[in-house]
């Protein structure tokens, strides 16, 4: 039977109204592309909604809690205190909506036609949502991804991250399982903010996609904290017998806990899209296959950010969509996004930031014999003055004779804002000579990055 139902025409349609999707849109829009844009939920995606931007606001939360723990060795006398979870999300909450409505006048200042509804592509090349049909002469696929819960007896009683952020009172205790990014983050600012939290890793290491560095000092400093560690087990069930739940592990041991938060990864959301019937191919895990210019199998759509599983973090969402838009959009047709040195932060206690090459990544890459490593351990001068201080540590990974820098790694105090500007340097093929030339910020932590030897 022919469908007769009317089609909307249109230069560019976009599945997906999270930082990816936006960013694309409104770029193909500036240029006088007709575009449409199609998202069922809040605008943002979870960068804005459950990711990033409430994930940072927390940690600052947990950040001031340590200040104020601080205070009395700066000769500041502070009173007894109580933290108002609740009083924090309903001003979070109320921030994130301020900015859901940013992006929606964004869209509108540029033309951009919002769809409220699920996108799906037709094996005629148009797009369904609802009713409408869309034909387009470029389709983007960019409707992220969401936590993977594993399938274990009783997991449905513990949440996932998106949960986390639904939490309207803090528990007392908490069993985090996972030790990537997420699992690290989310257990440092629990704790912070007055939780019992235990971490459990299936590994023998945290952070492994990191330099192996960063995973080792991190596992110290969260023991410092008071965190316990739990390595190379994993949640075998979850009962609730009573108010708290009964965690087994897999090598029988049995934690007690009044939540459980699944931190094991991140999966596509694909299904749904009619991605197979358009011709649209998915790997293994269910991951958009694309080419080093963001191009499907299929002529004419695209896919950008976690959908396709490679450096899923916001900002490489959004330079991969705005590069798509002005490769089809903007008569730029070498535009692209390289994927190497890109820098990232991991908002855990303490902060870290890294771009480049990890040490192990650098040997497998250029030989043992190219590669030369740089490292310092120290306490940043904030601690000076306090009773119970913690360590930064560093890492310069550099290649050849030359010694170009092909990584830089940082955990401690202000590593979080370090990092952006000596990526810059890393991407532009800075040597440790560079570096050395470079006079130093003093006193600072980011001074040390430019006098190590």
């Amino acid at each position: 039977m022919t469908d007769t139902t009317p089609t909307l025409q249109c230069d560019y349609a976009v599945l997906g109204g999270g930082s990816g999707g936006i960013a694309s849109a409104r770029r193909a829009a500036q240029y006088g592309a007709k575009v449409v844009l199609i998202e069922p939920d809040r605008l943002g995606g979870t960068c804005v909604n459950v990711g990033c931007v409430p994930k940072k606001l927390m940690w600052h939360a947990a950040q001031i809690a340590g200040v104020l723990a601080d205070a009395a060795g700066y000769g500041f006398s502070v009173g007894p205190h109580r933290h108002d979870w609740a009083a924090l999300v309903a001003r979070r909450e109320a921030y994130v909506r301020r900015l859901n409505g940013i992006y929606r006048d964004g869209l509108n200042k540029d033309g951009v036609q919002l769809l409220n509804g699920y996108g799906r592509l037709l094996p005629d090349g148009r797009v369904a949502c609802g009713d409408v049909r869309i034909a387009a002469r470029h389709v983007l696929i960019a409707t992220g991804g969401r936590p993977r819960v594993p399938t274990v007896p009783g997991a449905e009683l513990g949440i996932d991250s998106n949960g986390f952020f639904a939490l309207s009172e803090r528990p007392a205790s908490v069993v985090v399982a996972g030790g990537g990014y997420i699992a690290v983050e989310l257990a440092g600012l629990l704790q912070a903010l007055g939780a019992e939290v235990t971490l459990v890793v299936r590994g023998e290491r945290l952070l492994n996609a990191f330099d192996a560095m960063l995973g080792d000092e991190l596992r110290a400093a969260c023991s410092h904290h008071g965190i316990t560690l739990r390595f190379g087990r994993q949640v075998a069930s979850v009962t609730k017998p009573d108010e708290a739940l009964r965690i087994a592990l897999d090598d029988g041991q049995v934690l007690r806990s009044e939540a459980l938060i699944w931190a094991t990864g991140r999966q596509a959301n694909t299904e749904g899209l009619g991605l197979a019937e358009a011709g649209v191919a998915v790997d293994a895990t269910g991951h958009v296959i694309v080419d080093e210019w963001q191009d499907t199998g299929r002529a004419g759509v695209h896919a950008v950010g976690d959908v396709c599983g490679r450096v899923p973090l916001t900002p490489v969402a959004i330079a991969a969509g705005r590069r798509l838009s002005d490769r089809l959009f903007g008569g730029q047709s070498d535009r692209r996004l390289d994927y190497r040195n890109i820098p990232s932060v991991v908002f855990s206690h303490p902060p870290i930031g890294t771009v480049g090459l990890s040490e192990a990544e650098a040997i497998d890459c250029h030989g043992t014999a190219a590669v030369k490593v740089y490292r310092t351990r120290f306490k940043a001068l904030y601690y000076g003055l306090l009773e119970v201080k913690q360590d930064s540590a560093m890492k310069l990974v550099c290649v050849g004779p030359e010694e170009r820098v092909v990584g830089v790694h940082v955990i401690g105090v202000g590593a979080d804002e370090m990092v952006q500007g000596f990526a810059v340097a890393v991407r532009m093929g800075a040597t440790k000579r560079d570096f050395d030339d470079t006079v130093a910020i003093h006193p600072s932590s980011a001074e040390e990055l430019v006098t190590m030897r």
